[in-house]
């Protein structure tokens, strides 16, 4: 599905913005630029032939694995993105790991105690994480740990300290998730018939809970695979939020400044991650299930 999903967002992005208010070259230029200096401008950018004509170009470069070159920056895309990818992806996997050290003990916790005040507690802190914008919860935690307390850096990307708050911020939702699906898978297989076996039969607690744990781990695996998607694409908000140097705050500038090959590099980044994630999570549920093997008919 890759090379479908490739083109059909790709296709989608480039219709798109031709259809966004705003001219790139009046951008650049001023509303007060000649008219010849307009449409010379327009020729060099490739932006005076007929759309399909433009369109059948950028399928033809991006075959080539050329996104082209940037209006803004005038540096080719490739290259642009290049720099910035890797802080989006250290961005994301910070807010994986604050989510996955939030959600397995809270879910753990939350399903060997179903029924009681912890379990309420940790179900009430899974709601109001998820419920909590990354536009909100953002600018809260800069009010509280940079500007009332003076622990954290307000925004820009550097050091661990610039890491912290937009890793909690965007892992903060995906944790209330995990942990409720944690729970429910849980308390799902706890009823199931080899473990009221291996209880019958004298299991130490902490051999039960191991395979409680292990088989009650593929639908959260599932899980993880597409919500590290949904952080790439969260994180458009977030690092704009907290000026974090990545690909989602270069999508929003490039947005502003009606830079087409940009803006389809970035989204095109973002979309081919999100595809590949998902490929690796198919690819682990064999090492979570033994008893799924890709290519075999059962």
């Amino acid at each position: 599905m890759l090379i479908p999903v490739v083109l059909g967002v790709a296709t989608l992005v480039f219709a798109f913005l031709r259809m966004v208010p705003g001219d790139p070259v009046t951008i650049m230029l001023g509303e007060q630029a000649r008219a010849v200096d307009i449409e010379a401008m327009r020729k060099d950018l490739g932006l005076d032939g007929p759309l399909h004509k433009q369109y059948l170009s950028f399928l033809a470069s991006l075959v080539r694995g050329d996104l082209g070159k940037s209006f803004s920056m005038r540096k080719p895309v490739l290259e642009v993105i290049a720099n910035r990818y890797p802080a989006t992806i250290r961005l994301a996997l910070a807010a994986m790991l604050v989510a996955l050290l939030v959600s397995f003990p809270l879910g753990m916790l939350s399903a060997m105690r179903a029924g009681s005040a912890v379990d309420a507690a940790a179900g009430a802190f899974a709601l109001v994480g998820v419920s909590m914008p990354n536009f909100w919860l953002g600018p809260l935690l800069i009010l509280l740990f940079s500007i009332h307390l003076g622990l954290t850096p307000v925004s820009g990307g550097g050091g661990l300290a610039h890491l912290v708050l937009p890793a909690i911020t965007l892992g903060t939702a995906m944790a209330g998730i995990l942990a409720r699906l944690i729970r429910s898978g849980m308390l799902e297989v706890q009823g199931a018939p080899f473990i009221r076996a291996a209880k019958a039969k004298g299991a130490k607690r902490g051999r039960v809970i191991v395979h409680i744990i292990r088989n009650a781990l593929l639908p959260v695996v599932t899980v993880i695979g597409l919500q590290f998607g949904a952080l790439l694409g969260g994180a458009v908000v977030t690092e704009t939020v907290f000026s974090w140097p990545g690909v989602g705050l270069l999508l929003i500038e490039a947005i502003r400044s009606r830079d087409y090959p940009l803006v389809q590099g970035c989204v095109l980044a973002i979309s081919v991650t999100y595809v590949a994630v998902n490929l690796l999570t198919d690819v682990a549920y064999a090492l979570v299930d033994p008893r799924i093997r890709y290519g075999k008919k059962q």
